[in-house]
């Protein structure tokens, strides 16, 4: 049986005819699926059963209509939309299909079986994973040290995307940055980031950049000194923090002030404090 990658790197990008002069969206016929078997549908359940499987070749699920438009917004290529028949009759989510290279119709219990949520979504794509990225110099960048929580790495990707931390560095132990989870909980941020993912500390040095680290236990308060631009804002594990190996390479710890005298904050929450305030700084 041929996997679902190996269909998707056959199916053209645009058909053998001539395009015209303004080219217009092209309409694909859609196919029916209705076997479980189905290696599209064989390969999206490995993928939801382990969140790194694609970093052994599997494809992308992207679970939803917010997922798939952002993905076609940065012009990325799509292997197949899945949809529900109900959906298909929806004129906004049909022409979101059409960006697929391959369309199928399945059942809503087809549909289900591929969905992490309670209540399923009625469409979505199966893409090709981006090549593994170096680490880029100049850019400001968030690093994540062995991060776990997938709901804390998606908000930190969304936050990095949001305030113009164009680089994301996941240095290893850190969950898979492509996993469902981590993809529903950054809201499409993924597409508009540079991403680095498995890097050893060492890899912190080809970032050219001063790297600072949030601690609670830091002299210096955050709001207090002026912050280098661009910078690498360095985010450590939910209870063991930045491991020593990694603050090696950061010249700065900085504290978030907290007159309520709670212990810490959520690194998600901590993160995005810090990623304001080099954007408040600039803006001043």
């Amino acid at each position: 049986m041929e996997s679902a990658l190996s269909i998707g790197a056959r199916l053209p990008l645009c058909g053998s005819y001539a395009m015209p002069e303004h080219p217009q969206p092209r309409q694909a016929v859609p196919q029916t699926i209705t076997s479980r078997d189905n290696p599209w549908l064989v390969a999206v359940r490995k993928s939801l059963r382990d969140p790194a499987a694609y970093r052994n070749g599997a494809p992308l699920w992207l679970e939803g209509a917010h997922l798939c438009q952002a993905c076609v917004a940065q012009g990325l290529p799509v292997h197949h939309a899945l949809l529900t028949a109900t959906a298909w009759e929806q004129p906004e989510l049909r022409a979101l299909a059409q960006h697929a290279q391959k369309i199928s119709i399945i059942s809503d219990k087809l549909m289900q079986s591929l969905s992490t949520l309670e209540s399923a979504t009625t469409v979505g794509f199966i893409v090709p994973m981006p090549q593994q990225s170096l680490p880029q110099p100049l850019i400001p960048t968030v690093v994540l040290d062995r991060l776990q929580d997938p709901g804390n790495v998606g908000t930190l990707l969304r936050s990095a995307a949001a305030f113009g931390f164009h680089q994301v560095l996941a240095l290893k132990g850190t969950i898979a940055l492509w996993s469902p989870k981590v993809l529903r909980a950054a809201m499409g941020a993924h597409f508009s980031l540079h991403l680095c993912e498995q890097q050893d500390p060492q890899s912190l040095q080809a970032l050219r950049v001063p790297c600072l680290a949030s601690s609670p236990h830091a002299q210096q308060a955050l709001h207090d000194i002026p912050l280098p631009w661009p910078c690498a804002w360095v985010l450590g594990h939910e209870g063991q923090g930045v491991a020593p190996e990694v603050m090696q390479h950061c010249t700065q710890q900085l504290r978030i002030a907290q007159p309520g005298g709670q212990e810490s904050l959520n690194v998600a929450v901590a993160g995005a404090v810090c990623l304001y305030e080099s954007v408040r700084q600039r803006a001043l």
